[in-house]
């Protein structure tokens, strides 16, 4: 069994999914699931297909180094109003989270009631390649790839005062 970083309770219905060593990018990962944490499984997956259609926009908030300004982005209040649309890590993380609500299902949870409870990235060992340049040297050429975990959660009924 895998470990994740956050156990939930045992007592809150919850299903799990996570990917170790993807060849997508560690940054735009961090930024996808910075943005659906807290969103239903259903909302999640419609946002992840509306970037996939270039519909909708990944708002970057951490690494926005060289990232140009998006109209779309003023919708998610990035800072900045910097975003993009990253297609590989998009189709990947929704890949786990459909992988996730199909667990969730095996289990007898109801997919509508799912959302995300835990959504985290992080960064894998480096692949090494070399790159070789002017004048006999050597330069580095690696990718940064990433571990990703998902935890979705039954939402609970709110009680009555």
């Amino acid at each position: 069994m895998t470990r994740y970083s956050v156990e939930p309770d045992a007592a809150v219905p919850h299903s799990k999914s996570r990917g170790s060593h993807l060849r997508v990018h560690y940054k735009h990962c961090r930024e996808i699931a910075h943005h659906i944490k807290g969103m239903s499984a259903s909302k999640a997956n419609k946002f992840l297909e509306d970037v996939l259609a270039r519909k909708a926009v990944v708002p970057f908030t951490r690494h926005t180094g060289g990232i140009g300004r998006k109209a779309m982005a003023k919708q998610c209040n990035s800072a900045g109003d910097k975003g993009r649309w990253p297609v590989k890590a998009t189709a990947v993380v929704k890949d786990l989270l459909s992988n996730a609500v199909s667990n969730g299902e095996t289990k007898g949870l109801d997919a509508d009631k799912l959302y995300i409870s835990h959504a985290q990235v992080n960064r894998a060992p480096p692949g090494r390649r070399r790159t070789y340049r002017a004048h006999g040297r050597i330069g580095k050429y690696a990718s940064q790839p990433a571990h990703i975990e998902l935890i979705l959660t039954e939402k609970q009924d709110g009680v009555e005062k």
